[in-house]
């Protein structure tokens, strides 16, 4: 192994600094924006309903039909697959930070224009809709894989976990903030535009104001993104891509001088030594696939079988909520706080369950490791997939409250994120070269969304009931909830399986995982 440049050496050493902060700040605030954006659709998806498809004299509010549903949720999702293929392979290509800045105007932009979709109708606002939310997607796609890029090579290696972990971590505050400004968006609206419950009164139980209502919401995720807009422009470009892809010894040295606050060695000629090796092979040639191959199908792997899990809960929360009493049925309730009642659900679930999991994985990644922490969220998942599946029939006929099904329903979500949903991210930006790692952090991310897709489109036709009396309406008949949990508990078990594919990065320097600084390879083919 050779010597480290002294830029990136420094960089590995660095006590924790306000910069480092700074950094999490500036790429989480991209996070939440992100969570706020995909998340805060479920509060909304019913009035949705209720506007456009509520027909005259029907006995229950109206619901979106499946199609369009799934076009609705599906559509940013898709969004969000391309953008981080697309963008992943422009932050290889053009740098970091040149492209962080057209993500998050992206996403300000198709923010506002997601509120303003215009039309009457029910096909003309869903259409539009549609459009924009595609193109926020796409926006937020990029973020996925810029961020924990520019964190992994702005961090120290003794601390890096938890500093890529804290960025994804604003996830969590984003759903929280989706649901408190629902709360509050509805609760101003129902205090001011009073109106009975659909049972009572179906025509005025949905008040003409109701449309600003989801309107407001969708608008407010520009904010947060806005507010960073000026911070990322002024960010430095990282050291690594500086140095090791647009091999400008000078620029990384200076760059990273100014933030560390010391005297750094440019090192040219070093540089130039390193840049000529033979490991210089491209995304798609022999030697990558000896190299990273299984380390990649393990990042896209994992991360698929993760986000098919974690996207699919919204198969049983209507379940959860209803049986608990926080969620009244749909027609003993107006249209604005029907609003409340989810979005308050939604904000419950997410402070007791998803935020405490993802700080778990800040405070103590950097002491067990990604591979410990990944393998354990896994095993516990799938555990408690199978701890809701077996004696699902039976939770879901017993007239008391199902305490202890909402309590391993939390469990669920809390190791998902002190588990495989925070180290899904973290790894792929950590054990792939400087030159490709943006590029195959987003083909995982990609492939995570695509798991996605499937649990929040596929899971919503697979987990209707048996019977067609039962189905939501508009929906075929499915496997049921039950049989439904019981794959998604065997899908965690496989995902615990990739897991040993991964290596452990704890510890240890992005160039020293990668092998950028080995004198010379062992041979391949040079494609690039």
């Amino acid at each position: 192994m050779s010597s480290q440049l002294r830029v990136l050496s420094a960089l590995d050493a660095a006590r924790v600094q306000w910069y480092h902060f700074k950094a999490i700040v500036i790429a989480g605030m991209g996070f939440l924006t992100d969570a706020y954006d995909l998340f805060s659709l479920p509060n909304i998806t019913k009035l949705l309903g209720r506007i456009y498809y509520t027909h005259d004299g029907a006995t229950t509010p109206g619901t979106l039909p499946p199609g369009v549903n799934s076009a609705v949720n599906g559509v940013a999702l898709f969004g969000t697959l391309i953008g981080q293929l697309f963008f992943g392979w422009l932050g290889d290509q053009m740098g970091r930070k040149k492209v962080y800045g057209l993500t998050l105007i992206l996403m300000v932009v198709s923010s506002l224009a997601s509120g303003l979709s215009f039309g009457k109708s029910a096909k003309g606002v869903i259409t539009t809709l549609c459009f924009f939310r595609f193109w926020l997607g796409f926006g937020i796609g990029g973020d996925y894989p810029l961020s924990a890029t520019i964190m992994s090579e702005y961090a120290n290696k003794k601390t890096r976990g938890a500093f890529i972990a804290a960025v994804f971590a604003m996830q969590g505050f984003g759903i929280l903030f989706g649901g408190v400004v629902s709360l509050i968006v509805a609760t101003a609206f129902d205090h001011a535009y009073e109106a009975p419950p659909y049972k009572f009164n179906a025509a005025a139980s949905l008040v003409p104001q109701a449309d600003y209502v989801w309107r407001i919401i969708l608008m407010f995720g520009a904010v947060p993104a806005a507010l960073t807009y000026y911070w990322r422009m002024k960010m430095p470009e990282t050291a690594r891509y500086t140095a090791l892809v647009a091999k400008n010894a000078k620029q990384a040295a200076d760059d990273m001088a100014k933030v560390l606050q010391v005297d750094i060695e440019a090192e040219p000629e070093k540089l130039e030594k390193m840049t000529q090796r033979k490991n210089r092979y491209g995304l798609f040639s022999r030697e990558f696939a000896r190299r990273h191959g299984l380390h990649l199908l393990g990042t896209t792997s994992t991360w698929f079988l993760l986000d098919i899990a974690y996207y699919s809960s919204n198969i049983f929360q209507k379940d959860i909520y209803t049986a608990v009493g926080w969620l009244p049925p749909a027609e003993d309730m107006n249209a604005i706080h029907e609003v409340y009642r989810v979005s308050a659900a939604q904000a419950l679930i997410t402070l007791c369950g998803t935020v405490p999991g993802y700080w778990f994985t800040v405070a103590f990644i950097d002491y067990l490791g990604r591979f410990f922490i990944q393998l354990m969220g896994f095993f516990f998942m799938t555990v408690f997939m199978f701890a809701l599946a077996i004696p699902y029939d039976r939770w879901s006929t017993q007239k008391q409250s199902p305490i202890g099904f909402l309590v391993m329903y939390s469990l669920t979500f809390f190791f998902a994120n002190f588990g495989p949903n925070t180290t899904t991210f973290i790894v792929p930006a950590e054990i792939f070269p400087a030159r490709l790692r943006s590029t195959c952090h987003g083909i995982s991310a990609a492939a995570g969304k695509a798991g996605a897709t499937i649990g929040a489109i596929g899971f919503s036709f697979a987990a209707q009931s048996k019977r067609h009396k039962n189905t939501d309406e508009g929906y075929p008949t499915g496997m049921g909830v039950k049989n439904s949990l019981i794959m998604l508990g065997v899908i965690n078990f496989v995902g615990m399986l990739f897991t040993f594919l991964l290596p452990e990065s704890k510890g240890k320097s992005l160039e020293e995982l990668s092998g950028e600084n080995e004198d010379e390879d062992e041979g391949g083919d040079q494609a690039t």
